[in-house]
């Protein structure tokens, strides 16, 4: 390989997929049996989809954005032996607080799953007297204990990066407003205790390509990488039908991801099939999780479908970051550290 994969599990069942001659124009290609989970999958759900998964004692474990039949969303555990049949919980996460006793968000969407030190943290969009950030750790996936929240309202897309960073838990996130926000950049955050959040710094933000034209969003959590953090994120427009998702992808300085290395141009991933462009929200590709086989540089990537369903594409690291590096636009507001 030319690039490597760090600090990431061996994965021998890494969901996996050959590149078919349909996707030659990007690094990402779909999984041929798209949505892996569709409408109405378990008692009480509509709709699955915004969801992450992880790899843990042998087999995969997932945070569901599980849109109820009364259309509220909460967070709800999904188990597979390959990553891609999934079996999920009938109860939603039953989240509790410190001392042990119930503390439920009064919603809970667009969950990521992120291990840090042999902890597993849950971070949701949930409303905090206005949209902001929940978070939740769990060692085992059966309590699940809340940690105060990181930001105060408005905030969303907040991810953490697998590794602390000069000892620090990183974070990722689009400050917004209440409503659905017609403007967003990412920012970085970090914190000594998960308690306390500071050291706030810009990313990056929109840019005049037209599919990342209105905001931006991080995505899955951050890939440590020889050439430095891996990011998916997604990109918005806005069109005369609406708004439209797509993915995108950058490279962060591995020391300082503040500072952005390199950035596609070009989208990775954009609506195009029946079950991106048609649903519940039309013309959504949003990512949420990868999962990565160091061994053999294969990333697995997760993404919202409309709104809808769950779907699954693949890449190689070697692949994605070649394109990223051979499409890359990076501005003066991105190379810099992100201080004013």
């Amino acid at each position: 390989m030319k690039y490597q994969i760090i600090n990431e599990k061996k994965i021998d069942n890494i969901p996996w997929q050959d590149r078919t001659s349909q996707s030659m124009n990007s690094p990402l290609w779909r999984y041929s049996e798209n949505p892996i989970i569709a409408r109405n999958p378990a008692k009480n759900i509509a709709r699955v989809f915004n969801s992450a998964a992880i790899y843990y004692k042998g087999e995969f474990i997932s945070a569901l954005r599980g849109e109820e039949t009364n259309n509220v969303p909460y967070i709800y555990i999904g188990h597979s032996s390959d990553g891609i049949n999934w079996k999920i919980e009938d109860e939603r996460v039953k989240f509790v607080d410190e001392e042990g006793k119930l503390f439920m968000p009064k919603y809970a969407y667009d969950p990521r799953l992120v291990e840090v030190e042999g902890i597993y943290y849950i971070i949701w969009c949930q409303d905090f007297y206005g949209a902001a950030i929940g978070i939740a750790k769990t060692e085992d996936f059966k309590t699940f204990t809340r940690v105060e929240n990181p930001f105060l309202p408005f905030n969303r897309n907040a991810v953490l990066f697998p590794r602390k960073i000069d000892g620090m838990f990183t974070m990722l996130s689009r400050p917004s407003d209440s409503g659905h926000t017609p403007f967003g950049d990412i920012f970085i955050s970090q914190s000594k205790d998960m308690e306390f959040w500071g050291r706030h710094r810009h990313v990056m933000g929109k840019t005049d390509a037209w599919w990342e034209g209105l905001k931006i969003g991080a995505g899955a959590a951050p890939i440590e990488t020889s050439e430095g953090w891996l990011l998916f994120y997604h990109g918005v427009t806005n069109t005369c039908n609406g708004y439209v998702y797509s993915i995108g992808g950058a490279i962060l300085d591995i020391d300082n991801p503040s500072i952005v290395k390199y950035r596609s141009e070009k989208f990775i991933l954009t609506p195009e099939e029946l079950y991106e462009t048609t649903g519940f929200v039309p013309n959504v590709a949003f990512p949420c999780a990868t999962l990565c086989d160091a061994a053999t540089g294969r990333i697995a990537l997760y993404y919202g479908a409309a709104d809808t369903n769950l779907a699954l594409a693949f890449t190689t690291v070697d692949e994605v970051i070649d394109f990223i590096k051979d499409n890359s636009k990076v501005g003066d507001a991105e190379t810099e550290i992100g201080r004013r």
